[in-house]
This record gives structure tokens, C-alpha cells and sequence, in this order.
């Protein structure tokens, strides 16, 4: 059940997909799921037969009444990105033309394939539908790939070298450490579960569904994080990598880790 500010913003969406002149708007980020809170923005994909100028996005949601009107991210890519507020709520959107969204789908980002497979249709011609069942093709090799590449960085050198993000001094570099460890176990986690990764926001809800995946992962995350003796963190996060290595199919990566793991687990 949706909670009622997800409810109020989803109007408020509509009235914006309702005036805009675009091919498919769909609702997504927080709103779209459902769980939109009172620090909440409305996220937006707006998708138009050709490719506008920056200005012409603009010219659009300004038609629409956004004010506060800012653009953030490389403007020299395909992609138009539009921030501003209505009735004092702030709207992102992000427009794409129709080719282009075709080519963003044909070899979707985990950040679009989530944003995706989880949108609302606010104005549509059948194409949201139709990219939504595709994304839904999640095959055995990209759930290889996806491991490999999480497990890339765990191993190939002498397992005493996790030793030198515990010295005294150096917890940016340890917690960088976590950082990263924990969002390659996510992204093997969401890959053997055959979904696309979301972000780390609302981690313990976003976990509880998935049937594969190690024993108390989010609060073990946390419990690293948090974690005051660099060494007992830094435990608590190599034995995570290891239980989660266990789900991973077999590749050059994976197999490395397995073993490198647990050696650099014996020296802490």
C-alpha cells in the first residue's frame, strides 16, 4: 500500500505529464514504489519524438509552472535534465528522445533498469510497457558478468595487504573500504536474484523480498559500518564477501575471491 504522500505526489506528477508535450512520462524513484516520505521529489523520464535543446526543456516545464528552474550532469551527452518546483515540491526530470531510449534499453545501466521495471506510466503510447518486459529478461550472463565484476578487486595480491586499511589513522581509507566491499556484495545479491541494482537508499526494505541472499545482510552492513574497532569491522564486512561469494556462479573472479578471502579473514 502506498503511503499518502506517494499518493499526493503521484497527482501532482500527473498534472505535470498531463501538460507536457512528450511520446511517454513515467513516474519514477521513490514515488513510483510507493514509499515516498515528506523529504521526498518527484522523478520524472520524459520521452519526445526528436531530440530538444536544454532550452527547450526549459521553455516546457516553465510552460507547466516549475519554477527555481537548474539543470545538473553533462550537458554534453543526449541526455536533458530539468530540476524545479511546483506547489513548493521538487521535480527532476529527465528527457530522452525516442531513439536514444531505445538504445538506453537495448543495454540498460542497473540505475535504468530499476528506474524502469519499477515506473508508472503518467502519459504513455504502449513503449513504457513494452521496455518493461524486456528489462524483465535478466539472463544467466549478465548474472555472471555482474559477479565477475564485483569480484574483480577481491584478490590477485597478498591477502596481508587488507592489513593496511586497519592502521591507526586511516579510517577513511578502511571505510572506503566498506563502502566499496558492501556495494559489490549488493551487486551480486541483485544479480543472482535477477533484478536490477536500485540504490543503497531503504537497503533492509529493498533486501527483505529477494529470496537468495546471505543471512541479516543489511544489518550486517550497517553493523560494519558502524563498527568502532577497525579490525572487528573489517571482519565483519570480509565475512559478508565470503557468505555472499557462496551464491555467486563459478568464473575466474569469483573463484579467485573465494580463496583470498578467507586467507585475509585468518589474518585479522
Amino acid at each position: 500500500m502506498a503511503t499518502p504522500r506517494s499518493d499526493e505526489l503521484r497527482a501532482l506528477a500527473q498534472r505535470i505529464a498531463d501538460a507536457l508535450p512528450a511520446e511517454e512520462v513515467a513516474l519514477t524513484g521513490s514515488v513510483s514504489r510507493g514509499v515516498a516520505d515528506e523529504v521526498s521529489d518527484i522523478e520524472m523520464l520524459v520521452v519526445t519524438a526528436e531530440h530538444l535543446s536544454l532550452k527547450t526543456c526549459f521553455e516546457h516545464v516553465r510552460a507547466v509552472g516549475l519554477t527555481g528552474l537548474d539543470t545538473w550532469g553533462n550537458p554534453a551527452t543526449p541526455t536533458r535534465r530539468v530540476f524545479g518546483y511546483l506547489d513548493g515540491v521538487p521535480i527532476e526530470t529527465i528527457w530522452w528522445y525516442r531513439a536514444y531510449a531505445e538504445e538506453q534499453i537495448a543495454a540498460p545501466t542497473q540505475a535504468t533498469g530499476d528506474a524502469l521495471l519499477n515506473a508508472i506510466p503518467l502519459k504513455t503510447a504502449g513503449a513504457l510497457a513494452e521496455w518493461q518486459e524486456r528489462l524483465r529478461d535478466y539472463p544467466d550472463e549478465l548474472v555472471s558478468a555482474r559477479c565477475e565484476e564485483a569480484a574483480e578487486r577481491w584478490g590477485g595480491y597478498a591477502p596481508a595487504g587488507l592489513l593496511t586499511i586497519v592502521r591507526p589513522g586511516d579510517r577513511l581509507q578502511l571505510t572506503e573500504w566498506i563502502v566499496d566491499a558492501a556495494t559489490r556484495v549488493l551487486a551480486i545479491v541483485y544479480a543472482v536474484n535477477r533484478t536490477w541494482q536500485p540504490t543503497s537508499k531503504r537497503l533492509a526494505a529493498r533486501l527483505e523480498p529477494l529470496p537468495v541472499k546471505p543471512d541479516r545482510l543489511a544489518e550486517r552492513i550497517e553493523q560494519a559500518l558502524t563498527e568502532q574497532d577497525p579490525r572487528a569491522a573489517l571482519r565483519i564486512i570480509t565475512q559478508v564477501q565470503i557468505d555472499v561469494l557462496q551464491l555467486a556462479p563459478s568464473g575466474p573472479n569469483v573463484d579467485r575471491a573465494r580463496r583470498w578471502l578467507p586467507e585475509a579473514l585468518g589474518l585479522l
